[in-house]
């Protein structure tokens, strides 16, 4: 009987560590960040504030993807795309913009070469990571732009009438709005926090024109979540769907560069804190499952637009899915698409997965500048039914659906 016994918690001790082989000894997740100054050298405005470019590189089994994030209002660069996917042995590069409209952009030469050596140092510093993400809701910062009207028509929050004051100056919590941050933590196998990625829907406006650079509450986020944990981390921060999402903290802004009245700097600090305090607080919070195997998948598609009103437009614009440990998972579309689509990528998911939704972020084809969901195209207002090159209504529709498709064939799911 004891020899059966014995046998019996052999065979059991085995097959608990043939159990755990696949998670333990699968390929370890790797990452790499760097942070450089790509403020211009010789700028057209007074510097307030630095901006910068973080990058990260993720790397499982045979799969490596970066994150270029810029305190920039936009960027896209093919040549510089392709060099560092050939350099750096990258499926794919994502540059992610903040959106700011207090930067400056850096002549192209020197500002890719800041680039490369923000890559190049993420490369060579590459640790063993574990992976922890979340979402923390919180009262909102942000309101809905596009202001439905008695007259059944919206108009942009910088428009006011007899019920409502331009601007928002009363901070009236004008809807559809995601009030959570999403973020992504990286820690070194010591539990150290290394790299936080800060997902947040909102137009860096606050000062709406301050003729001077600044990375407005998108750089005193980050700062202030950087020194939060003693500097020793790098927090990339990726815009969401904030095409028609506007701060509650906003300064009305000056009339040109000789406006002797000074920025309100003070509520871009408030707006860059607030953010912040909520993102130390989910970030201590956030724990890596020690189950997990580590893995990285990434699957791109594109779809071809014309556009709204001007047919020969033409728009091929990219987009990808990001699965990291079968847990986290990750849309990315170009151009400003509307909180809509970022609400409703989440709902889609939540039940499978922890969500994420990277607007403004581009990896090739066609930039498409508005993205406006179709009952926001119908009811009008700046990026919805007027601005530049408008796409035709119901792009960002089919794009949301494709990006499900992609999600669903990514796992198995379809046949």
């Amino acid at each position: 009987m004891k020899t059966i016994i014995s046998s019996i918690s052999l065979f059991i001790i085995s097959l608990c560590i043939f159990s755990i082989h696949p998670v333990m000894g699968a390929d370890n997740l790797r990452a790499g960040t760097a942070k450089i100054n790509i403020t211009p050298p010789k700028p057209k405005y007074p510097v307030h504030d630095s901006l910068y470019v973080r990058t990260l590189i993720l790397d499982a089994g045979s799969t490596r993807i970066a994150f270029i994030a810029l305190d920039l209002g936009g960027y896209n660069n093919i040549p510089l795309l392709e060099k560092l996917k050939s350099r750096f042995n990258l499926k794919e590069a994502y540059f992610c913009p903040q959106h700011t409209h207090s930067s400056e952009t850096a002549p192209q030469e020197w500002l890719e070469g800041r680039i490369l050596s923000a890559m190049e140092a993420a490369s060579k510093n590459m640790f063993e990571a574990r992976i922890s993400g979340g979402h923390r809701y919180f009262p909102q910062l942000s309101f809905n732009r596009l202001i439905l009207r008695d007259d059944g028509r919206a108009r942009e929050s910088w428009v006011g009438d007899d019920h409502y004051r331009a601007v928002n100056p009363e901070r009236i919590p004008h809807g559809p709005v995601d009030n959570a941050v999403g973020l992504i933590k990286l820690e070194d196998l010591t539990g150290k926090p290394r790299v936080l990625i800060m997902n947040y829907a909102c137009h860096p406006d606050v000062a709406w024109n301050n003729f001077e650079i600044s990375a407005d509450y998108v750089g005193y986020a980050t700062r202030y979540t950087e020194e939060a944990f003693d500097n020793s981390i790098n927090c990339l921060f990726v815009q969401g769907g904030g095409g028609n999402q506007a701060p509650l903290f906003k300064d009305g802004g000056r009339t040109g560069p000789d406006d002797p009245r000074p920025s309100n700097y003070d509520l871009i600090d408030r707006m860059g804190k607030l953010l912040s305090i909520e993102t130390v607080k989910l970030a201590k919070d956030l724990y890596p499952n020690p189950n997990d195997a580590p893995d990285i998948k990434v699957k791109s598609d594109s779809l071809h637009f014309t556009g709204r009103y001007d047919k020969n437009l033409q728009y091929n614009v990219y987009f990808s899915v990001i699965s990291i440990n079968g847990r986290y998972v990750i849309a990315t579309v170009p151009g400003e698409p509307f909180i809509k689509f970022q609400i409703d990528w989440k709902r889609e998911m939540q039940a499978y997965s922890i969500p994420f939704f990277f607007g403004y972020t581009w990896n090739g084809g066609k930039w498409p500048i508005y993205l406006p969901d179709i009952r926001s195209a119908a009811y009008g207002g700046y990026g919805a039914d007027h601005g530049p090159n408008l796409i035709e209504v119901g792009a960002g529709e089919r794009i949301l659906n494709k990006l499900l498709e992609t999600y669903y064939q990514m796992i198995g799911v379809f046949q």
